[in-house]
């Protein structure tokens, strides 16, 4: 026993207890408030307008059977992969998408902006989204990369081998078509405007109008095709953001409606650029 009469246990549990929590929050608030994130967030809108400007004209391509480029993330990023220069834009991918994602982080612990707690979550599930589009830019940017499509498809494929797997495959679909619906919900009511900190001007709000209501059609196909991959134990069906767009090609009127959506794809582009300057950050 020490001279306080506590055992060295305790009194290690009781410094720990006496931490700030608050360090925490401030220390996010501070990162989340610097000039080099404020810009990066910018800058990782501005990379996102760009790679759906890129996928719209790819899924454009697929509507009318050209192109072999898959209409997704990693599609986009292979073509400016090939591109004189395009190693250099994708470098600067890395650090929007990756500053972006930190501003994201930032969001999620203090609670900015007067954000609820499912304002809170919504950002959790962003910082994860733009990291992995840091990471996967970083692999096209080093000269490597994979296919998004197929990433959707092996990791359906191992969710699926283990107990429950369809079910949590099946309810990852229901939640993407969730997600998908309320793209379109945001998108017809213009609650995008919300995440602004001032009117961006009649042709943006035309433009992220039209493209939040593309992105939720396609999303809710996304959704569906893992809804069907659980229900027929085929993994093969969960092919992402491209096998969407592909499907929406295979039905009736199908290169005119895959070509409307691929336009609301590329309008969201158009939007991203409005964001990036108008954003709250």
């Amino acid at each position: 026993m020490t001279l306080t009469g506590r055992a060295p246990d305790q009194q290690f549990y009781d410094k720990v207890a006496l931490v700030d929590t608050s360090d925490v929050t401030g220390t996010a608030r501070r990162a989340g408030n610097s000039r080099l994130v404020e810009w990066g967030a910018r800058l990782g809108y501005a990379v996102s307008g760009l790679l759906h400007l890129l996928i719209g004209w790819i899924a454009l391509r697929v509507a009318w059977g050209g192109g072999g480029s898959t209409a997704d993330q990693s599609g986009a990023l292979g073509t400016l992969a090939a591109e004189p220069g395009g190693k250099l834009v994708l470098w600067v991918a890395v650090v929007g998408f990756a500053l972006l994602a930190v501003w994201q982080l930032t969001e999620a612990v203090t609670g900015a902006h007067g954000a609820k707690g499912s304002d809170r979550i919504k950002s959790a599930s962003k910082f994860v989204l733009y990291a992995v589009l840091a990471w996967t830019a970083l692999k096209f940017a080093s000269g490597g990369g994979s296919s998004s499509k197929q990433q959707s498809v092996d990791f359906t494929a191992k969710l699926m081998q283990h107990s429950g797997g369809r079910l949590l495959v099946a309810l990852l679909g229901i939640v993407i078509i969730a997600v998908g619906a309320y793209h379109i919900y945001k998108g017809w009511a213009r609650k995008f405007l919300q995440d602004l900190q001032e009117h961006p001007g009649t042709w943006a709000t035309r433009a992220g109008r039209i493209g939040y209501v593309a992105k939720g059609i396609a999303l809710g196909v996304v959704g569906v095709l893992f809804v069907l991959a659980a229900v027929h134990k085929q993994p093969g069906k969960a092919t992402g953001l491209d096998g969407a767009l592909r499907t929406l090609r295979s039905g009736p009127f199908g290169s005119w409606l895959l070509s409307v959506v691929a336009l609301g794809i590329a309008a969201y582009g158009i939007y991203c650029f409005a964001r990036s300057r108008y954003t709250k950050v």
